[in-house]
């Protein structure tokens, strides 16, 4: 099948196919002698396993770590439910996060008049960096305690 017919098949687009060989996710197609791209259907089953890994928030390189895994019939599958309890592990911390800054957010804007007003605890919020944000610049800003 051709580009757009394995794209509507497995769900990634053509342009993320090509991305996806271009940076060696997967293997080049072959082509045809007018150039264009074919592919087989365990190419497309490949670019599915690609697209639930995606969907599950799997980086590129770990959808590459996953993807030698599915096809190497040897391995261990303590391997696999490693890395996905690592990914388990980063998406609960970045769901804490979130959660801070909307306990953040949902405070300040209780505090704002949200009037004619020009007053803005948010805006004024935002200008003010905390003495630890000014202290280590190079790190991620920890939301502050206003909770």
């Amino acid at each position: 099948m051709n580009i757009g017919e394995a794209s509507a098949a497995s769900g990634v687009s053509a342009k993320m196919i090509r991305y996806y060989e271009q940076i060696g996710l997967i293997r080049p197609a072959a082509r045809t002698d007018s150039g264009y791209r074919v592919y087989a259907p365990s190419e497309v089953e490949t670019l599915r396993f690609i697209r639930r890994a995606r969907d599950l928030g799997f980086s590129v390189e770990e959808m590459g770590t996953l993807l030698a895994l599915w096809q190497d019939k040897g391995r261990e599958s303590a391997d696999v439910k490693r890395l996905a309890l690592q990914h388990v592990a980063e998406i609960e911390k970045r769901i804490h996060e979130l959660e801070g800054m909307a306990r953040t957010l949902r405070h300040l804007a209780g505090h704002c008049h949200g009037d004619e007003r020009p007053d803005c605890p948010i805006l004024d919020d935002l200008a003010t960096l905390s003495d630890a944000e000014t202290a280590a610049p190079a790190r991620k800003p920890a939301l502050r305690g206003r909770r």
